[in-house]
């Protein structure tokens, strides 16, 4: 049964489980909703790097910090599509585009709108993070043909103005509303390892999990070390089991979404990544850069597929395939 009540206090219990019970009941419930050999593979392309007005003290385009990540330019619609052809070539199913914005500027819209038609043609998935949207952008990018709008929550209530200050998580559960009442897909999760604890994940997790429509696609990235940010004095290395419990975990609370291992796969083994679709993820990004942060090569997801005979294909729910 798909639920938006959860207390915390039975996603503690949940969370807290012997490891064993935890695997076999979030697999029980990945096996009841989709196909366990298949792992949807997305590619993510900065289309606008650095610069950023936000102060998101984990962001490395936040033009808050010194990191040496220059600020570009919107990317044109060709170079774009360039690179979603090449992304598809690769393999992924979903081209998601990212552009470090605080809001887009109307005047951007039309090459925005212009690049989501020109990868549905390629016939992918679109996908987009642009910062907080109005209503009536919304409205232009669904036009378009925008599938899905990411626009993550990176953390807990309570720990969110340790990480942020220039926004609110108000202000980003107000933009989900927005998507969401426009008709697009939500695609939102969050960071792990940000110097917050084990009840900060499970409390992310249960505000996803109790929102009116679960997000379609919850991403779970491991923070990686970015010199000269706020985070990086904070942070602490998530532990490897820690990883596979709050996928777990997001996979009960949230059955029908797609969960994607997101930013962080570089410090990951082959046998921890196993363990994290065993216990419910079923997507990744593919390619070699996440906006400006390393990611496993190609032919090394092909491999780790093949050896534990899991294929790459888009997710559909076990109910719409019968």
């Amino acid at each position: 049964m798909i639920r938006h009540d959860w207390t915390l206090e039975e996603a503690r219990a949940i969370h807290a489980l012997p490891f064993p019970d935890l695997m076999h009941r979030a697999e029980a419930i990945h096996r009841a909703h989709f196909d366990p050999h298949v792992v949807e593979q997305a590619s993510l392309l900065s289309i606008k790097t650095g610069g950023c007005p936000e102060d998101c003290g984990y962001c490395s385009q936040s033009a808050h910090h010194d990191t040496g990540v220059k600020a570009t330019k919107l990317m044109g619609v060709e170079a774009v599509l360039a690179a979603a052809r090449r992304a598809k070539a690769a393999g992924a199913q979903r081209f998601c585009m990212g552009a470090a914005w605080r809001s887009p500027k109307d005047r951007d819209l039309e090459a925005l709108c212009a690049m989501i038609r020109g990868v549905r043609e390629l016939g992918m998935e679109t996908c987009m993070t642009l910062g907080m949207l109005s209503p009536d952008q919304v409205a232009r990018l669904k036009m378009a043909g925008l599938d899905f709008y990411n626009h993550n929550i990176d953390t807990s209530p309570d720990y969110y103005a340790r990480i942020a200050t220039t926004r609110t998580m108000e202000d980003r559960l107000e933009t989900l509303e927005h998507v969401r009442k426009g008709g697009i897909k939500v695609c939102c999760g969050g960071i792990l390892g940000m110097g917050e604890d084990e009840e900060d994940r499970i409390a992310m997790l249960v505000l996803l999990a109790n929102l009116e429509r679960h997000p379609e696609s919850v991403p779970i990235n491991l923070w990686q070390p970015i010199a000269n940010t706020p985070v990086k004095t904070m942070a602490q290395p998530v532990e490897p089991f820690s990883l596979v419990r709050a996928v777990a975990l997001a996979r009960i609370l949230m059955p029908e979404s797609v969960v994607r291992l997101s930013a962080g796969r570089t410090g990951m083994s082959d046998e921890l990544q196993a363990l994290c679709f065993l216990a419910g993820a079923n997507s990744i990004f593919a390619g070699d850069v996440l906006l400006t942060t390393g990611n496993p090569a190609s032919w090394q997801d092909a491999d780790l597929f093949a050896r534990l005979g899991m294929r790459s294909d888009i997710v559909r729910k076990a109910c719409s395939d019968a």
